[in-house]
This record gives structure tokens, C-alpha cells and sequence, in this order.
């Protein structure tokens, strides 16, 4: 176990910040353009799962009783990601539209690019700090989603997400050989749909309407219309047209990485509308070591939902024996879930061996398969 002293130190988190470096390779591609417009992606998805064969895994975990106190340098590092995705985003609007250098094919794959990190880096980083309690960081998250125009996933993962995950009313939870293509389109509408439903619940409990002023939705409306105009008056048509881009990247970056985290893994109906409680097992695992720096051990989560109010740093590496293990990291895997027979041929293998090693007692999936369970009232 990593001691908290050691855990405190600079050094430790030195390696989470890695993903700073990638603000410097986009600016390379404004200024440069050619070939050194597709380095976002190529070094995202193909230099980090290079790395991550030649790393091999971590299996080291810190001390879980570590205070926020001494976690300094990594609260620091998804903080100060908000300003600097900020400038960079509206930065390279306003350049690349009032420059001449780069032809309209360079600035999409540029901005495909961009697109890449906002979705993979910062609505990550925003998942981070809209798990935490202080109103500063939940803001910075909102201020994160507003920038790829996703700011419901607040609501939808942590009043929905949390909750229900593994049962039939999470949208998220890809379903057994159920390919991305059909995934995407209907957590698409599900997700958004469930997040204004779970607000509105939660305004009728207190005896309000959803048209409240307390209700989230009109702030991330509101946030989000001020990033569209901002596009707009510094790039005009074309700016707007690349934010849309970037945005619309992010946000499938994103959706692969939930359709890899729950693919085929449900929790066991126990009947009268319960499930059983979330476990470890209910989540997709990968210990490589370089991702895990790139994504701050996002990839840990089983232990995420297990103990959801965790910061990322003191996440617990759960072994084979307690929970399900990717046969690689996210970046590989996600670039997998994007060719159904592939993704079919490597994962579908482990659901059964899981159900086999979990649930050994049910007979009949199809319920679970085909998310026709009843729909649950409450968790154990």
C-alpha cells in the first residue's frame, strides 16, 4: 500500500498530469497544420496503448484514508484543466478562423482532434469534480460539459447512473451483444430524457415544479448557450461549425467509454421491484499502468462505484478475484467496441464466464439480456 507521506508528495502525482501535454500538440497543429494535425488522435488512442504494453499494469493502491489535505498536486491538476481547455478550445476557434494557412480539411481533423480531448480528457476530469462535495469543483465540472454541450450527464450519472446502474433503467448499461451503433443512438435520447425526469422527481419531492429555478437544467442551458455564442462571435459560422465538431467527438468519446465500463454485466433482480446492492463486479477493470495516468484511474471502476466519493488518486485496484478484467486499457478497447464482430469475439466470452463465476443460480437470461427485469424501486 502506498502511505499517505509518500502519496502527498509532487512526485507521486507527476504522472496524472501527463495529459497537460496534449494542449501543446494541438497548438502544433493550428500553427503548423499538414500532417501534425492528426497527432491528437494518433497519440490518444495509439502512442498510449503502445505504452501502456510496454508499462504493464499497477496494482498498487494507496492509502484509502488519505486526506483531501494531502492530495494537493491532484486536485490541482483537474482544476486547473478548466482554464486551460477553456483558452485552448475558443483560442484555436478564433485563430485557425481568422488565419489562411490551413485548408477546410485541416481544421475538421484538427478540431476532430480537439474533440478527442475534450471528450477524453476533460468530460473526464469533470466526472472527477462532479463527484465532489465543494461548490467551486462541481462548477468547474458544469463548466467542462457546457464546453461539449453534454451538461445533463451531471444529473443523468450521479441521480441516475449511481443508482440504477446494472438494471433496466440505466441507459447506460450496454446490454449484452448489443453493438455500439445501436447503443449510441438510444443512450442519446434515454440519457438525456432520464436526467430531466430524475430532476424533476427531485423538485417534486421538495414540492416544486421542474420549471423551478432551482432546477439544474436551466443553468447548463444557459452555460451552454453562452459557449455557443462565444463560438460564434470569435469564429462566426465556421467557428460555431467547429465547436459543434469537437463537441459532437466528445461526446461519443465519451459514450464509448460507458459502453465499455458495464457491457453485459447486470445486478441480480431479487424480486418486489429490488436488486441487489452495487459490488465490485459490476464493472469492467483494466490495471494498465499509462492509460491509467492519461484517464486519473478512471479505468478503477469498480471501485468508483463502489465508493463513488473516492477521488480518483486513493481508487482501489480490484483483482480478477473480485472484479471482471479488460484484456486491455480503454484505448484499446473502445477503438474495439467500434467493430461489433471484433468487440463480440474478445467480450462475449468474458460475460459468460461471468455469469458462469458470479451467478451460477439463474438459468435464463433473457430477461437481463434484453433489459425486460422489472424496474427497480430500490437497491439493497
Amino acid at each position: 500500500m502506498i502511505p499517505r507521506e509518500k502519496l502527498a508528495r509532487w512526485q507521486s502525482a507527476l504522472p496524472f498530469w501527463v495529459s497537460f501535454l496534449l494542449i501543446p500538440v494541438a497548438w502544433l497543429g493550428a500553427v503548423a497544420g499538414g500532417w501534425t494535425v492528426i497527432l491528437l488522435p494518433l497519440i490518444t488512442w495509439y502512442l498510449f496503448a503502445a505504452l501502456d504494453q510496454v508499462a504493464g499494469l499497477n496494482l498498487e493502491n494507496a492509502d484509502p484514508e488519505t486526506l483531501a489535505e494531502d492530495l494537493l498536486w491532484y486536485r490541482a491538476l483537474t482544476s486547473l484543466w478548466v482554464p486551460l481547455q477553456f483558452f485552448t478550445l475558443f483560442g484555436m476557434i478564433w485563430y485557425v478562423t481568422h488565419s489562411d494557412h490551413l485548408s477546410v480539411l485541416e481544421k475538421i481533423v484538427l478540431f476532430f482532434g480537439m474533440g478527442v480531448i475534450t471528450g477524453t480528457i476533460g468530460i473526464n476530469y469533470s466526472h472527477e469534480l462532479m463527484h465532489q462535495k465543494n461548490r467551486l469543483e462541481r462548477g468547474l465540472g458544469d463548466i467542462l460539459l457546457a464546453m461539449v454541450l453534454y451538461s445533463h450527464f451531471r444529473s443523468e450519472h450521479l441521480l441516475v447512473h449511481h443508482s440504477y446502474v446494472g438494471t433496466p433503467r440505466d441507459a447506460v448499461t450496454a446490454r449484452y451483444n448489443e453493438g455500439f451503433h445501436r447503443f449510441y443512438p438510444r443512450v442519446l435520447r434515454q440519457s438525456l430524457i432520464s436526467a430531466f425526469r430524475a430532476e424533476k422527481a427531485r423538485l417534486a419531492r421538495k414540492g416544486r415544479r421542474w420549471s423551478d429555478g432551482s432546477n439544474p437544467f436551466w443553468r447548463y442551458w444557459g452555460l451552454q448557450g453562452l459557449m455557443l455564442l462565444l463560438a460564434g462571435l470569435l469564429g462566426g459560422w465556421a467557428g460555431l461549425g467547429l465547436f459543434l465538431l469537437q463537441a459532437g467527438v466528445a461526446v461519443w468519446q465519451l459514450e464509448l467509454v460507458n459502453y465499455v465500463e458495464h457491457y453485459g454485466l447486470t445486478r441480480k433482480y431479487l424480486g418486489d421491484g429490488t436488486y441487489e446492492h452495487v459490488l465490485p463486479q459490476h464493472s469492467w477493470n483494466a490495471a494498465q499502468k499509462v492509460s491509467n495516468w492519461l484517464l486519473i484511474n478512471l479505468q478503477r471502476h469498480s471501485d468508483h462505484h463502489y465508493k463513488p466519493d473516492r477521488r480518483f488518486p486513493l481508487l482501489q485496484n480490484h483483482t480478477v478475484a473480485d472484479a471482471p478484467q479488460l484484456p486491455y486499457g480503454y484505448p484499446i478497447m473502445t477503438v474495439a467496441a467500434m467493430i461489433p464482430p471484433l468487440w463480440r469475439r474478445v467480450m462475449n466470452p468474458r460475460v459468460r464466464h461471468w455469469r458462469a463465476m458470479y451467478y451460477p443460480e439463474i438459468t435464463d437470461w433473457t430477461p437481463y439480456t434484453k433489459a425486460t427485469n422489472p424496474m427497480p424501486k430500490r437497491s439493497l
